[in-house]
């Protein structure tokens, strides 16, 4: 779990991003399309049992047959974001912990790939 905190979040959306400046400095740059793609909610992980399944990395780089529009975002509490799609669905509570560890930045995305090497060759 990360202690990192988003000290700055803009929604562009003429680009279709979420851009988050960390507590550390990082800057991690999200398509928006990626994040509905991987939503934590019970609907589109596909019921409660899906729930603590790993998110496929890949996801938040895939682009999706249609294009995603937000209406709105807002803070949940002090822990997370939300978005209102365009098409009604707002189920989804992106945790900051969940954001941090999906930053699709090339070095964000390496480490990830390493450590998922790592895991694989000390189990």
């Amino acid at each position: 779990m990360t202690q990192e905190r988003p000290q700055d979040l803009t929604v562009n959306r003429e680009q279709q991003t979420l851009e988050i400046i960390w507590s550390d400095g990082h800057r991690s740059v999200y398509p928006l399309a990626g994040l509905r793609n991987v939503c934590p909610c019970a609907e589109c992980r596909g019921g409660h049992e899906g729930m603590s399944a790993p998110v496929e990395r890949a996801a938040i780089h895939q682009q999706p047959p249609k294009t995603w529009e937000i209406s709105g975002a807002h803070l949940v509490g002090n822990y997370a974001l939300s978005f209102v799609w365009a098409d009604g669905h707002d189920a989804g509570i992106y945790t900051w912990d969940f954001l941090r560890a999906l930053c699709p930045c090339p070095q964000c995305d390496a480490d990830a790939l390493a450590a998922s090497a790592q895991d694989v060759y000390s189990a």
